[in-house]
């Protein structure tokens, strides 16, 4: 059984290559393993199940905005601490932290641009921001892109994805909702048209005001769109709740959306709905 015994100093076991990290990723509807270049050439969107990732703002204006037709908007507009809040980590320090993370002074950016050559406002939200919280610079964001929208005639598509009011700064966060819908309002009987588009997840005080408050509700494919989350709901009605409860298709269905649109499509539908509607 000698000969089973390796006896030759120059061969060598074959060392591990080091592969690099965060280029996988596994899909949480199909449970594939997919390798994210390839994934964000689809637009983030796999091609197994069409489940839609959570993408950053970038993401969107890229897709929906002609190429080289956009200037941002109000990025000079940044939070403040008024109420000193302390938690486990201080809120200064969160918002330093979200903006190193980002590269955004806070959960929204807006832009001036063109979608198939129509001028549009487009104001895009964003989760990885402090959970894509909506605070004083959110609120005052939306209010502005209204403002820019209605004295220039033009419309106003926002991408909201948000876990709901930063409660960092408590009523001010909630004074948001009254400030967005007011001037909404106002938008929209001087005959603008506004047209929110719901992602993963748009729960909370967005939810509960210019989410849901559009001339057109969109909303991307198996977003979780609600005001309080599936298990605080459960836990309240003390019932189980209907399968796909709080997801984009169960909304369609129950009629608090009028359309689901993909990624794929998206710039397309947009600009057939403004040109019907504007």
């Amino acid at each position: 059984m000698s000969w089973f015994n390796r006896t030759d100093k120059k061969i060598s076991e074959n060392k591990k290559k080091n592969i690099p990290s965060g280029l996988w990723i596994k899909c949480p509807t199909c449970s594939e393993i997919k390798y994210k270049p390839e994934l964000e050439k689809n637009c983030s969107v796999c091609i197994g199940c069409n489940h839609h990732f959570r993408v950053s703002p970038n993401t969107y204006r890229d897709i929906i905005l002609d190429d080289n037709s956009f200037s941002q908007l109000f990025k000079n507009v940044k939070s403040a601490d008024p109420l000193s809040f302390k938690a486990h980590k201080e809120y200064k320090d969160q918002i330093i932290s979200a903006v190193k993370k980002t590269g955004h002074n806070d959960a929204i950016a807006c832009y001036s641009g063109k979608l198939n050559d129509r001028n549009i406002i487009l104001s895009i939200m964003n989760f990885s921001f402090i959970g894509g919280s909506m605070g004083s610079v959110v609120g005052e964001c939306v209010f502005r892109s209204i403002e820019y929208a209605d004295k220039r005639k033009i419309p106003f598509i926002l991408i909201c994805s948000s876990g709901g009011a930063r409660m960092q700064e408590s009523a001010l966060a909630l004074m948001q909702l009254a400030k967005t819908s007011s001037r909404l309002a106002k938008f929209k009987s001087n005959g603008g048209l506004y047209i929110p588009l719901l992602t993963d997840p748009t729960t909370g005080g967005v939810t509960a005001s210019y989410g849901m408050l559009g001339d057109i509700i969109l909303a991307e494919p198996g977003a979780l769109i609600g005001f309080a989350g599936p298990r605080v709901i459960k836990q309240t009605i003390g019932e189980d709740l209907p399968k796909g409860f709080q997801t984009s298709e169960f909304l369609l269905e129950k009629g608090f959306i009028d359309h689901i649109v993909s990624r794929e499509e998206m710039k397309t539908k947009l600009s057939r709905i403004i040109n019907l509607l504007s």
